[in-house]
């Protein structure tokens, strides 16, 4: 009985979707917790919280859409390393977008607390 083997392991075409919604998972976490966190320090309203609400749902939102991106990119037929490259961006633009995303409450919450006591 012939064995037909491969090069590539076996996990190759789902693992950089599997690795991106993992990254995903962990950057909304963060995003909520920083966004909480900043809110609450400056002494948020509730209109701040429902702009929290709004803020993790639009981060939601968009995470879904990168994660249909990255299963057609695993069903393509781009090379390891072309996926690479576009994993390194992409996982730069995450986690640069939850962090800084978070951090952009600070002077959101100055100038309402300036406007509105």
């Amino acid at each position: 009985m012939a064995t037909h083997y491969t090069m590539e392991p076996a996990g190759r075409r789902i693992g950089f979707a599997k690795r991106i919604s993992s990254h995903l998972a962990a950057a909304l976490v963060i995003f909520c917790l920083l966004q909480i966190g900043i809110v609450a320090r400056m002494g948020g309203s509730l209109v701040l919280h429902l702009g929290i609400v709004v803020a993790i749902g639009g981060f939601a939102i968009a995470a879904r859409g990168l994660e249909r991106r990255w299963e057609l990119l695993d069903a393509s037929d781009l090379s390891r390393s072309g996926l690479a490259l576009r994993y390194r961006r992409d996982l730069l633009q995450i986690w640069g977008a939850s962090i800084l995303g978070a951090l952009l409450w600070i002077p959101v919450a100055i100038i309402f607390r300036a406007l509105f006591g």
